[in-house]
């Protein structure tokens, strides 16, 4: 099982990540001209291999050199690779319960063995799908990848560009709550000229961007990546967004300064002053000086890389030990789901119940989770997605030396609340400041509404 391109006669066919599934693209202009696709043979990519052969099984050259062309993408999942999932699913080789009655040795098994119950029996992908489908996507190739991402366009005249960023575990199944009160605001108490067009790229390893087969595809490369996205879209002037790893992009973004970058949002800071990064880098007592509020946060962050962040550390040292999440539908999902919320509470702990949110999160379910887990299975990228935190080897909560104009928003519910003092400090041309009275790590997802008013202010004082 593989996917099909469907190319354009006018360009080079390019290769693309093989997944579980089918998926089609068609080629159009660098314009995005929809109606111009012309359509040649199909070509299928063997999942197994990487070869390409067209319909009739000959083998085709590719030369992908110089290709800046944009291609519609479409994907569905074919009817054996959701079987297929669900085999696994069923067939699952449990390991006995957990010793304690809590979750400080991870998901419990009665929560896993529930999702399972219903992933197999009573979630429905074709949802989640559908929902993807129904907004423009395209693949580009960029320094030797092709690049996935999401492109809607607003109505309203003068729409200030935007690119939005996802992080780990997640995709661009985080962000599609925004698309519509970003580009669409006076049907979500904003005005026509709060209007966004809105650009979500899925990052190279995970959903349907292509896996680097090579080492080098950090942020930074990512950063230099969106502003040649936006660049070839068309666009003369944006802004970007980014939390999770998509904070670490957009910082990287400011610092590199493209000239039509604007500005950056983040709403997962890099604040920490470089006394105290090293400080809780060592391990060592706090600086002296601290207000009430610094020092709470950096008793927080102290806490956080004691006892928190086991999944970076593994994934940072071993990335491709993690077969088994390749293999294992479950023993993917516990992964995923073992990211630690705020208040040290597995986000699987919470499952049980279809319509119980996360904690602190007011909006997820756990079809919502299970649509992203999912699409992490289809893709096969719960491997190649971890390699990011090997290639990464800067600091996580440091600043990074943005010099370009920063809006921050700062959610309660996030491991880290970064007082405004680090914040000015970190970005000298801070623009826009805001705490939220709710929302926790994956705001955008969690708070759509709240997380698009905020881009809204953030922004405003640039149209």
């Amino acid at each position: 099982m593989g996917r099909e391109i469907i190319s354009s006669s006018r360009f080079r066919l390019l290769a693309a990540t093989a997944v579980l599934g089918v998926t089609e693209l068609g080629w159009s202009s660098p314009a995005l001209a929809q109606d111009t696709t012309q359509s040649v043979r199909p070509v299928t990519i063997d999942s197994a291999t990487g070869a390409l052969a067209s319909s009739g099984g000959a083998a085709v050259a590719l030369n992908r050199e110089d290709d800046a062309s944009i291609r519609p993408f479409h994907f569905r999942a074919s009817d054996d690779a959701l079987a297929d999932l669900r085999r696994r699913i069923l067939a699952t080789q449990w390991p006995e319960k957990e010793t304690v009655s809590d979750t400080s040795q991870g998901v419990p098994l009665a929560t896993m063995k529930a999702l399972a119950a219903y992933w197999s029996s009573n979630y429905d992908w074709r949802k989640a799908e559908a929902k993807l489908n129904s907004f423009p996507q395209f693949v580009t190739n960029i320094d030797g990848l092709d690049i996935h991402f999401i492109h809607v366009k607003s109505k309203h005249k003068n729409a200030l560009p935007l690119i939005i960023s996802h992080g780990w575990p997640g995709s661009v199944i985080e962000q599609i709550k925004l698309i519509e009160p970003l580009t669409d605001p006076t049907k979500y108490g904003g005005r026509p000229e709060d209007a966004f067009d809105v650009v979500i790229p899925s990052m190279p390893g995970y959903g349907f961007s292509e896996k680097p087969k090579s080492t080098g595809w950090g942020v930074e490369r990512m950063a230099r990546a969106w502003d040649t996205l936006m660049t070839r879209l068309g666009y003369k002037r944006y802004v970007a967004q980014g939390g999770d790893w998509g904070a670490f992009i957009v910082d990287l973004m400011g610092v590199q300064a493209p000239s039509g970058l604007l500005a950056i949002h983040t709403n997962y800071p890099g604040t920490l002053p470089a006394d105290i990064n090293d400080a809780i880098s060592a391990g060592s007592p706090p600086p002296a000086g601290l207000s009430a509020e610094e020092r709470r946060e950096y008793d927080k962050l102290n806490k956080t890389l004691k006892e928190r962040v086991s999944y970076a550390k593994l994934m940072a040292a071993r990335p491709q030990t993690l077969y088994g999440i390749s293999d294992s539908p479950v023993g993917l999902a516990a992964w995923l789901l073992d990211h630690d919320d705020v208040k040290g509470q597995p986000a699987g702990a919470v499952l049980e119940a279809l319509e119980r949110p996360i904690s602190g999160s007011g909006e997820l379910t756990r079809d919502e989770l299970l649509d992203n887990i999912t699409l992490y299975w289809l893709t096969n990228t719960g491997v190649s997605a971890s390699r990011l935190y090997w290639e990464y080897k800067g600091g996580f909560w440091n600043a990074k030396g943005v010099k370009i104009p920063v809006a921050v928003s700062v959610f309660p519910n996030e491991a880290y609340a970064a007082p405004r003092s680090w914040t000015e400090r970190a970005y000298p041309k801070l623009i826009y400041f805001n705490r939220l009275d709710r929302g926790g790590h994956y705001a955008a997802w969690e708070q759509p509404q709240l997380f698009s008013e905020e881009l809204r202010a953030a922004f405003r004082t640039l149209r």
